[in-house]
């Protein structure tokens, strides 16, 4: 999944936990700390593999080894300032990206790209990108059309929602 999609999913996955457990609309640091954690696992993977530290852009932190480490630190550190929503939002956002990154391998039949899911035990091959996943009219149909309909569905129900979190963005950038 491309990287500006995945904060999107975060938020949709945070939104419907909100809508479901608390019967309303995701609400401010909350949602901003779901969004920042769905975009973590490349933003700590994709450096280690441009610098030559790991050979593929899906390793430690795209791990379920690596998830559960970071989403269990950060649960402790966010729960020992007694704010259990924070580490909800943070184990939502961040599992949401594991999550995202699994449907185009299975419908592609690509499943030895799954690696990434017990790396290191199992190996992780390159990243192939683009999946297409089927042909309708001649026309084929890649994973950047889910992509680009779950990006604008996304925004579309974040925008909607009052765009819960910029008021947080924006009050952060105004102290600066």
């Amino acid at each position: 999944m491309n990287p500006i999609v995945h904060p999107v999913v975060g938020y949709l996955c945070y939104a419907g936990y909100t809508r479901i457990r608390h019967e309303r609309q995701p609400q401010g640091v909350p949602t901003v700390v779901a969004v920042c954690a769905a975009a973590l696992p490349d933003l700590i993977d994709q450096p280690l593999w441009l610098v030559g530290i790991t050979p593929v852009g899906r390793t430690f932190a795209h791990s379920l080894f690596g998830a559960i480490l970071i989403v269990g630190v950060v649960g402790f550190l966010v729960h020992q300032r007694h704010r259990f929503d924070l580490a909800v939002a943070f184990a939502i956002g961040y599992g949401s990206h594991i999550a995202a990154d699994i449907p185009w391998h299975v419908l592609a039949g690509d499943f030895h790209e799954l690696g990434f899911l017990l790396w290191p035990i199992t190996e992780m091959p390159p990243y192939s990108g683009v999946k297409v996943v089927g042909t309708i009219g001649g026309v084929e149909i890649t994973t950047l059309w889910f992509e680009a309909v779950t990006f604008v569905f996304g925004v579309a129900v974040w925008w909607s929602d009052g765009r819960p979190g910029l008021d947080v963005v924006t009050r952060c950038r105004s102290k600066n």
